[in-house]
Protein backbone atom coordinates (compact mmCIF):
# COMPACT_ATOMS: atom_id res chain seq x y z
CA UNK A 1 0.00 0.00 0.00
CA UNK A 2 3.09 2.53 0.50
CA UNK A 3 6.16 2.54 0.54
CA UNK A 4 8.43 3.18 4.17
CA UNK A 5 11.17 5.84 5.12
CA UNK A 6 12.63 7.03 7.97
CA UNK A 7 14.53 10.25 8.85
CA UNK A 8 17.88 10.89 9.57
CA UNK A 9 19.48 9.89 13.29
CA UNK A 10 20.40 12.89 14.07
CA UNK A 11 20.17 16.42 14.44
CA UNK A 12 21.33 19.65 12.30
CA UNK A 13 22.05 22.75 13.92
CA UNK A 14 18.34 24.70 14.62
CA UNK A 15 17.85 28.23 12.38
CA UNK A 16 15.11 31.09 13.07
CA UNK A 17 14.43 30.70 9.32
CA UNK A 18 14.13 28.03 6.22
CA UNK A 19 13.02 24.63 5.69
CA UNK A 20 11.22 22.70 8.43
CA UNK A 21 12.73 20.45 10.43
CA UNK A 22 9.49 18.46 11.24
CA UNK A 23 9.45 17.12 15.34
CA UNK A 24 7.02 14.30 16.27
CA UNK A 25 6.06 17.06 18.35
CA UNK A 26 4.02 18.40 15.37
CA UNK A 27 1.93 15.28 14.98
CA UNK A 28 -1.03 15.51 17.19
CA UNK A 29 -4.65 14.10 16.67
CA UNK A 30 -4.11 13.71 12.98
CA UNK A 31 -2.50 17.50 12.28
CA UNK A 32 0.65 19.06 11.47
CA UNK A 33 1.30 21.41 13.90
CA UNK A 34 4.56 23.20 12.50
CA UNK A 35 4.49 25.51 15.86
CA UNK A 36 6.46 22.14 17.05
CA UNK A 37 8.94 21.97 14.64
CA UNK A 38 11.95 24.11 13.67
CA UNK A 39 13.89 24.95 10.76
CA UNK A 40 17.15 24.28 9.33
CA UNK A 41 19.67 25.65 6.69
CA UNK A 42 19.34 25.24 3.29
CA UNK A 43 23.06 23.08 3.17
CA UNK A 44 21.33 21.10 6.13
CA UNK A 45 18.27 20.57 4.20
CA UNK A 46 20.28 19.51 1.09
CA UNK A 47 21.99 16.56 3.68
CA UNK A 48 18.96 15.60 5.54
CA UNK A 49 16.54 15.14 2.30
CA UNK A 50 19.20 12.41 0.39
CA UNK A 51 17.26 9.79 1.41
CA UNK A 52 13.67 11.18 0.86
CA UNK A 53 11.54 14.41 0.56
CA UNK A 54 7.94 14.86 2.15
CA UNK A 55 6.06 15.57 -0.48
CA UNK A 56 1.95 16.56 -0.06
CA UNK A 57 -0.10 13.54 0.57
CA UNK A 58 3.06 11.59 2.64
CA UNK A 59 1.52 10.03 6.04
CA UNK A 60 3.98 11.54 8.77
CA UNK A 61 4.49 9.35 11.68
CA UNK A 62 6.42 8.62 14.89
CA UNK A 63 8.59 5.25 14.69
CA UNK A 64 9.89 6.06 18.60
CA UNK A 65 7.85 7.58 21.49
CA UNK A 66 4.31 9.15 20.41
CA UNK A 67 3.04 5.97 18.98
CA UNK A 68 -0.02 5.84 16.83
CA UNK A 69 0.50 9.78 16.34
CA UNK A 70 0.72 10.48 12.47
CA UNK A 71 -0.54 13.12 10.07
CA UNK A 72 -0.61 14.30 6.31
CA UNK A 73 1.99 15.87 4.71
CA UNK A 74 0.29 19.26 2.94
CA UNK A 75 1.17 21.41 0.37
CA UNK A 76 2.87 24.53 0.05
CA UNK A 77 6.10 23.97 2.85
CA UNK A 78 9.46 22.26 2.23
CA UNK A 79 10.35 20.16 5.00
CA UNK A 80 12.45 17.20 6.13
CA UNK A 81 12.04 14.69 8.27
CA UNK A 82 13.38 14.74 12.32
CA UNK A 83 14.29 12.12 14.41
CA UNK A 84 12.01 9.02 14.98
CA UNK A 85 10.34 10.22 12.72
CA UNK A 86 8.89 8.08 9.21
CA UNK A 87 7.09 8.44 6.55
CA UNK A 88 4.58 6.13 4.24
CA UNK A 89 4.38 7.30 0.66
CA UNK A 90 0.82 6.07 -0.53
CA UNK A 91 1.14 3.84 -3.87
CA UNK A 92 -1.94 6.36 -5.39
CA UNK A 93 -3.21 3.40 -7.51
CA UNK A 94 -4.05 1.49 -4.68
CA UNK A 95 -4.66 3.74 -1.63
CA UNK A 96 -6.00 7.65 -1.20
CA UNK A 97 -3.43 9.52 0.93
CA UNK A 98 -5.98 10.66 3.62
CA UNK A 99 -7.75 7.57 3.76
CA UNK A 100 -4.57 6.06 4.66
CA UNK A 101 -4.19 8.56 7.22
CA UNK A 102 -7.77 7.16 8.43
CA UNK A 103 -6.93 3.89 8.53
CA UNK A 104 -3.20 4.38 10.49
CA UNK A 105 -5.76 6.38 13.12
CA UNK A 106 -8.19 4.11 13.42
CA UNK A 107 -9.13 2.29 16.61
CA UNK A 108 -8.05 -1.33 14.51
CA UNK A 109 -4.68 -0.11 13.71
CA UNK A 110 -3.82 1.59 16.88
CA UNK A 111 -4.49 -1.58 17.99
CA UNK A 112 -1.99 -3.46 15.88
CA UNK A 113 0.54 -0.71 16.64
CA UNK A 114 0.18 -1.59 20.44
CA UNK A 115 0.53 -5.61 19.88
CA UNK A 116 3.32 -5.49 17.26
CA UNK A 117 5.55 -2.61 18.99
CA UNK A 118 8.84 -3.73 19.96
CA UNK A 119 9.72 -2.91 24.24
CA UNK A 120 12.98 -1.10 23.87
CA UNK A 121 15.03 -0.52 27.18
CA UNK A 122 14.09 3.07 27.59
CA UNK A 123 11.63 3.92 24.24
CA UNK A 124 8.75 1.62 22.90
CA UNK A 125 9.50 1.92 18.57
CA UNK A 126 7.47 0.67 15.18
CA UNK A 127 10.17 -2.36 13.66
CA UNK A 128 10.16 -0.02 10.33
CA UNK A 129 11.35 -3.57 8.34
CA UNK A 130 8.18 -5.38 9.81
CA UNK A 131 6.02 -2.27 9.27
CA UNK A 132 5.10 -3.16 5.60
CA UNK A 133 3.88 -6.66 6.52
CA UNK A 134 1.38 -5.33 9.21
CA UNK A 135 -1.95 -5.68 8.95
CA UNK A 136 -4.20 -2.38 7.81
CA UNK A 137 -8.41 -3.02 6.30
CA UNK A 138 -8.28 -1.06 2.84
CA UNK A 139 -11.51 -1.22 0.93
CA UNK A 140 -11.22 -0.59 -2.70
CA UNK A 141 -10.50 2.66 -4.06
CA UNK A 142 -13.59 4.34 -4.90
CA UNK A 143 -14.99 3.07 -1.56
CA UNK A 144 -11.88 4.63 0.12
CA UNK A 145 -12.79 8.33 -1.53
CA UNK A 146 -16.10 8.08 -0.69
CA UNK A 147 -15.33 7.59 2.70
CA UNK A 148 -12.37 9.88 3.03
CA UNK A 149 -14.85 12.59 1.30
CA UNK A 150 -17.39 12.32 4.34
CA UNK A 151 -15.36 11.81 7.53
CA UNK A 152 -13.12 14.39 5.77
CA UNK A 153 -15.74 17.37 6.84
CA UNK A 154 -15.49 16.23 10.33
CA UNK A 155 -11.38 16.91 9.81
CA UNK A 156 -12.56 19.60 8.50
CA UNK A 157 -14.34 20.98 11.18
CA UNK A 158 -11.71 19.97 13.70
CA UNK A 159 -9.22 22.54 11.76
CA UNK A 160 -11.84 25.24 11.83
CA UNK A 161 -11.77 24.60 15.86
CA UNK A 162 -8.28 24.35 16.31
CA UNK A 163 -8.36 27.93 14.75
CA UNK A 164 -11.26 29.24 17.08
CA UNK A 165 -9.48 28.26 19.97
CA UNK A 166 -6.34 29.37 19.14
CA UNK A 167 -7.63 32.65 18.00
CA UNK A 168 -9.54 32.76 21.48
CA UNK A 169 -6.33 32.11 23.13
CA UNK A 170 -4.74 34.90 21.67
CA UNK A 171 -7.37 37.42 22.76
CA UNK A 172 -7.04 36.04 26.25
CA UNK A 173 -3.55 37.22 26.26
CA UNK A 174 -3.98 40.72 24.40
CA UNK A 175 -6.74 41.46 26.88
CA UNK A 176 -4.32 40.51 29.51
CA UNK A 177 -1.22 43.40 27.85
CA UNK A 178 -4.46 46.15 27.45
CA UNK A 179 -5.49 45.91 31.15
CA UNK A 180 -2.02 45.66 32.71
CA UNK A 181 0.49 47.27 30.94
CA UNK A 182 2.73 49.92 31.95
CA UNK A 183 0.83 52.68 30.47
CA UNK A 184 -1.95 51.66 32.54
CA UNK A 185 -0.54 51.64 35.34
CA UNK A 186 -1.67 54.02 38.27
CA UNK A 187 -1.23 55.24 41.63
CA UNK A 188 -3.11 52.59 43.24
CA UNK A 189 -1.33 49.65 42.00
CA UNK A 190 1.73 48.41 44.24
CA UNK A 191 5.15 46.80 43.47
CA UNK A 192 5.56 43.79 44.59
CA UNK A 193 6.57 39.83 44.23
CA UNK A 194 4.65 37.33 42.65
CA UNK A 195 5.18 36.06 45.97
CA UNK A 196 2.81 38.04 47.23
CA UNK A 197 0.12 36.72 45.10
CA UNK A 198 0.66 32.97 45.40
CA UNK A 199 1.92 30.49 47.86
CA UNK A 200 3.96 27.05 46.39
CA UNK A 201 3.54 23.42 46.52
CA UNK A 202 5.96 20.69 44.47
CA UNK A 203 4.19 18.08 43.43
CA UNK A 204 3.61 14.30 43.47
CA UNK A 205 6.28 11.08 42.55
CA UNK A 206 4.74 8.47 40.66
CA UNK A 207 5.14 6.65 37.38
CA UNK A 208 2.24 7.58 34.74
CA UNK A 209 0.22 4.84 32.71
CA UNK A 210 -2.22 4.99 30.05
CA UNK A 211 -4.07 2.25 32.39
CA UNK A 212 -7.19 4.36 33.86
CA UNK A 213 -5.51 3.75 37.39
CA UNK A 214 -6.14 6.00 39.25
CA UNK A 215 -6.48 10.20 38.83
CA UNK A 216 -4.75 11.50 36.20
CA UNK A 217 -0.75 12.38 36.36
CA UNK A 218 -0.37 15.79 35.10
CA UNK A 219 3.12 16.39 33.43
CA UNK A 220 5.64 18.93 32.01
CA UNK A 221 4.36 17.93 28.13
CA UNK A 222 1.38 18.06 28.81
CA UNK A 223 1.69 22.23 29.70
CA UNK A 224 4.30 23.22 27.31
CA UNK A 225 3.09 23.00 23.98
CA UNK A 226 -0.28 24.56 24.06
CA UNK A 227 -1.94 27.52 25.94
CA UNK A 228 -4.58 24.48 27.39
CA UNK A 229 -4.83 20.85 29.07
CA UNK A 230 -5.82 18.63 26.97
CA UNK A 231 -6.69 16.24 29.38
CA UNK A 232 -7.74 12.81 27.72
CA UNK A 233 -3.98 12.46 26.53
CA UNK A 234 -2.71 13.25 30.11
CA UNK A 235 -1.68 9.64 31.52
CA UNK A 236 -2.83 8.16 35.08
CA UNK A 237 -1.14 7.07 38.33
CA UNK A 238 -1.54 5.23 41.56
CA UNK A 239 -2.26 7.45 44.47
CA UNK A 240 -3.55 6.71 47.95
CA UNK A 241 -6.40 8.17 49.29
CA UNK A 242 -4.58 11.02 51.73
CA UNK A 243 -2.04 11.66 49.25
CA UNK A 244 -4.93 13.01 46.61
CA UNK A 245 -6.64 15.19 48.73
CA UNK A 246 -2.93 17.02 49.13
CA UNK A 247 -2.24 16.61 45.14
CA UNK A 248 -5.70 17.03 43.96
CA UNK A 249 -5.79 19.73 41.51
CA UNK A 250 -8.77 22.21 41.45
CA UNK A 251 -10.30 25.17 39.11
CA UNK A 252 -8.13 28.02 39.16
CA UNK A 253 -4.96 25.89 40.69
CA UNK A 254 -1.51 27.15 38.51
CA UNK A 255 0.91 24.45 37.65
CA UNK A 256 4.73 25.81 36.65
CA UNK A 257 7.39 23.57 35.49
CA UNK A 258 10.13 24.06 37.38
CA UNK A 259 12.07 21.03 35.06
CA UNK A 260 12.52 19.72 31.50
CA UNK A 261 10.88 23.07 30.90
CA UNK A 262 11.36 25.34 33.17
CA UNK A 263 8.76 28.51 33.64
CA UNK A 264 5.98 27.11 31.05
CA UNK A 265 2.96 27.14 32.95
CA UNK A 266 -0.55 26.24 32.86
CA UNK A 267 -4.06 26.91 34.39
CA UNK A 268 -6.49 24.36 35.80
CA UNK A 269 -9.57 25.81 34.17
CA UNK A 270 -12.02 22.34 34.66
CA UNK A 271 -13.27 20.87 37.63
CA UNK A 272 -14.28 17.63 35.61
CA UNK A 273 -11.35 15.88 35.81
CA UNK A 274 -9.97 14.04 38.62
CA UNK A 275 -5.99 14.74 38.63
CA UNK A 276 -2.96 15.84 40.52
CA UNK A 277 0.26 16.98 39.12
CA UNK A 278 3.96 15.31 38.96
CA UNK A 279 6.90 16.62 40.54
CA UNK A 280 8.23 18.22 37.86
CA UNK A 281 5.61 21.04 38.46
CA UNK A 282 5.38 23.27 40.96
CA UNK A 283 0.99 24.23 42.28
CA UNK A 284 0.98 27.91 42.44
CA UNK A 285 -2.34 29.07 44.81
CA UNK A 286 -4.24 31.93 44.80
CA UNK A 287 -6.69 33.48 46.60
CA UNK A 288 -9.49 33.31 44.19
CA UNK A 289 -9.98 32.71 40.28
CA UNK A 290 -9.96 36.66 39.78
CA UNK A 291 -6.42 36.57 41.55
CA UNK A 292 -5.20 33.07 39.23
CA UNK A 293 -6.22 34.66 36.00
CA UNK A 294 -3.76 37.63 36.74
CA UNK A 295 -1.31 35.18 37.84
CA UNK A 296 -1.25 33.34 34.93
CA UNK A 297 -1.77 36.25 32.36
CA UNK A 298 1.78 37.31 34.62
CA UNK A 299 3.35 33.98 33.61
CA UNK A 300 2.69 34.12 30.31
CA UNK A 301 4.20 37.72 29.39
CA UNK A 302 6.90 38.70 28.15
CA UNK A 303 8.53 40.20 31.35
CA UNK A 304 7.89 37.07 32.97
CA UNK A 305 9.53 34.63 29.87
CA UNK A 306 12.94 37.39 30.61
CA UNK A 307 12.68 36.72 33.94
CA UNK A 308 12.93 32.99 33.37
CA UNK A 309 15.82 33.27 30.63
CA UNK A 310 17.41 34.99 33.71
CA UNK A 311 16.85 32.67 36.69
CA UNK A 312 17.30 29.05 35.28
CA UNK A 313 20.30 27.20 37.11
CA UNK A 314 21.54 24.22 36.01
CA UNK A 315 24.87 23.22 33.69
CA UNK A 316 23.03 19.95 32.38
CA UNK A 317 19.31 20.46 33.03
CA UNK A 318 18.10 24.00 33.50
CA UNK A 319 15.59 23.99 35.96
CA UNK A 320 13.87 26.93 38.80
CA UNK A 321 12.74 26.07 42.49
CA UNK A 322 9.86 27.55 44.02
CA UNK A 323 11.08 30.41 45.07
CA UNK A 324 12.66 31.36 42.35
CA UNK A 325 9.39 30.51 40.24
CA UNK A 326 7.64 33.01 42.67
CA UNK A 327 10.37 35.45 42.71
CA UNK A 328 9.88 37.39 40.11
CA UNK A 329 8.99 41.04 40.82
CA UNK A 330 5.72 42.89 39.61
CA UNK A 331 3.41 45.64 39.50
CA UNK A 332 0.02 44.76 40.92
CA UNK A 333 -2.93 46.47 40.30
CA UNK A 334 -6.10 46.93 42.50
CA UNK A 335 -8.67 44.04 43.34
CA UNK A 336 -11.66 45.97 40.81
CA UNK A 337 -9.21 45.99 37.91
CA UNK A 338 -7.65 42.28 38.48
CA UNK A 339 -11.88 41.58 38.48
CA UNK A 340 -13.05 43.72 35.12
CA UNK A 341 -10.51 41.43 33.52
CA UNK A 342 -11.79 38.22 35.02
CA UNK A 343 -15.22 38.98 33.90
CA UNK A 344 -13.94 40.06 30.19
CA UNK A 345 -11.39 36.55 30.15
CA UNK A 346 -13.52 33.60 31.37
CA UNK A 347 -16.17 33.48 28.77
CA UNK A 348 -13.15 33.82 26.25
CA UNK A 349 -11.77 31.03 27.93
CA UNK A 350 -15.01 29.17 28.72
CA UNK A 351 -15.58 29.42 24.65
CA UNK A 352 -12.69 27.64 24.27
CA UNK A 353 -12.72 24.83 26.32
CA UNK A 354 -16.50 24.42 24.55
CA UNK A 355 -14.85 24.24 21.19
CA UNK A 356 -11.67 21.55 22.46
CA UNK A 357 -14.64 19.35 23.92
CA UNK A 358 -16.67 19.39 20.46
CA UNK A 359 -13.45 18.59 18.47
CA UNK A 360 -12.66 15.44 21.05
CA UNK A 361 -16.55 14.06 20.58
CA UNK A 362 -16.13 14.87 16.67
CA UNK A 363 -12.77 13.23 16.90
CA UNK A 364 -14.74 10.00 18.89
CA UNK A 365 -16.97 10.06 15.99
CA UNK A 366 -14.58 9.90 13.12
CA UNK A 367 -13.13 7.07 14.86
CA UNK A 368 -16.60 5.19 15.82
CA UNK A 369 -17.63 5.53 11.73
CA UNK A 370 -14.65 4.51 10.24
CA UNK A 371 -14.55 0.67 10.80
CA UNK A 372 -18.52 0.80 10.41
CA UNK A 373 -18.09 2.11 7.45
CA UNK A 374 -15.45 -0.13 6.41
CA UNK A 375 -17.38 -3.12 7.38
CA UNK A 376 -20.39 -2.46 5.33
CA UNK A 377 -22.76 -2.00 8.67
CA UNK A 378 -22.95 1.73 7.79
CA UNK A 379 -23.91 3.03 4.39
CA UNK A 380 -22.17 6.63 3.33
CA UNK A 381 -25.34 8.16 3.21
CA UNK A 382 -26.36 7.47 6.65
CA UNK A 383 -23.07 8.55 7.94
CA UNK A 384 -23.64 11.48 5.93
CA UNK A 385 -26.63 12.37 7.76
CA UNK A 386 -24.97 11.97 11.24
CA UNK A 387 -21.96 14.20 10.37
CA UNK A 388 -24.72 16.83 8.75
CA UNK A 389 -25.95 17.38 12.68
CA UNK A 390 -22.58 16.76 14.14
CA UNK A 391 -20.98 19.92 12.31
Amino acid sequence: MAEVFDGPHATPVKTEEGPWFLSISSLISGRLELSESAHLSEQDFKHWTRRVTPSPGDILFSYETRLGEAALMPGGIRAALGRRMGLLRPRRELVEPRFLLLAYLSPDFQQVIQTRKIHGATVDRIPLVELPKWPIRIPELSTQRRISAVLGALDDKIAVNDRIAATLDDLSHVLFSKHFSPAAKSQDWQTGKLSDLCGTQYGYTASSTDASIGPRLLRVKDINKENWIDWPNVPYCQISADKFDKYRLGRGDIVVARMADPGKSAIVEEDEEEAVFASYLVRLKTASLTHAYFVWGFLKSERYQDYVAASKSGSVQSNMNAKAIVGASLDIPPQELMQKHFEMVDPLRQKLLAVLRESRALVALRDQLLPELMSGRLQIREVEKVIEEAV
